[in-house]
């Protein structure tokens, strides 16, 4: 699976495919953006609809750091998300 690793306000956040199929499978995707480890992980959620590739793993590959930027603004926090389990865990905030 790949993987790729954004900075947003100074914090590097990991960006993987969620896996999680939805009624919209071939149109929209999942992205999860994990910061930290352990209790201080953070963990934000998103979906969007690949321009180019139809593969989950080839899209991300595709995006720029500017639409990954974008999609992590549009992103929401894991206890929102099913591709989370709902799971709310730690508090959302990065750490400084």
């Amino acid at each position: 699976m790949p993987t790729r690793s954004i900075s947003i306000d100074g914090l590097t956040w990991r960006v993987y495919p969620s896996g999680r199929v939805t009624q919209n499978e071939h149109d929209e995707f999942g992205l999860v953006f994990v910061q930290g480890t352990g209790p201080e992980r953070v963990v934000r959620v998103t979906r969007y609809s690949p321009v180019a590739s139809r593969s989950r793993e080839r899209s991300l590959v595709e995006l720029s750091e500017a639409d990954l930027a974008r999609l992590f603004a549009c992103s929401q926090p894991s206890d929102t998300s099913p591709e989370a389990d709902y799971s709310a865990g730690p508090p959302h905030q990065p750490r400084s």
